[in-house]
């Protein structure tokens, strides 16, 4: 009998270490659930991180401007001529050498991001009567940077192109952004 008593205490103790072991974890898991939550994107970003674009009603030599993770992007339904404007360049002569086929999925359709790289202006040329620069593509009027049918910088300050986002065709007249 004077064992089981020595042993009591000590179950005893090991009770209450185990239960304020589980306590002490039930509340650094509920500190650090939310702690990690918080770090994941919000719901207004997750409904941004893609957009589809229906780019039936864009005519040929006409660009629709679009909101894309709060960036402007340029959807350019380019002419043959632009087509043929883009091709024909020296690389040599490009500050960030870029081929046209390396900038668009489908040929007749011109996807990127419009905001020029130098000081994040939105460049002019989407609408008649806006200047379209030197090489009739983008103007920024802000310090001078010229693009391309492509997007490619011609001229100007600005050190890169007009970034491409990621995107694929879901049909002829469909576009996903993101």
């Amino acid at each position: 009998m004077a064992s089981d008593k020595k042993d009591e205490p000590k179950s005893r103790r090991d009770f209450l270490n185990l239960t304020a072991g589980a306590m002490g974890a039930v509340g650094i898991g509920s500190a650090v659930v939310p702690l990690i939550d918080s770090m994941n994107p919000a719901a207004d970003t997750l409904a941004m991180s893609t957009t589809e674009v229906d780019i039936s009603n864009i005519a040929v030599g006409e660009t629709k401007v679009v909101k894309w993770q709060g960036k402007p992007v340029f959807i350019k339904h380019r002419t043959a001529e632009e087509i043929a404007e883009a091709k024909d360049i020296n690389l040599d002569d490009l500050r960030d050498p870029q081929t046209d086929t390396e900038r668009v999925q489908k040929e007749q359709w011109l996807v990127v991001i419009g905001i020029c790289t130098h000081l994040g202006c939105i460049p002019q040329g989407n609408k008649s009567g806006q200047p379209k620069g030197d090489f009739e593509g983008w103007f920024c009027p802000c310090h001078g940077s010229h693009y391309d049918t492509s997007g490619r910088l011609r001229a100007g300050p600005a050190p890169k192109n007009l970034p491409v986002p990621p995107y694929s065709f879901l049909s002829d007249t469909l576009i996903r952004i993101g």
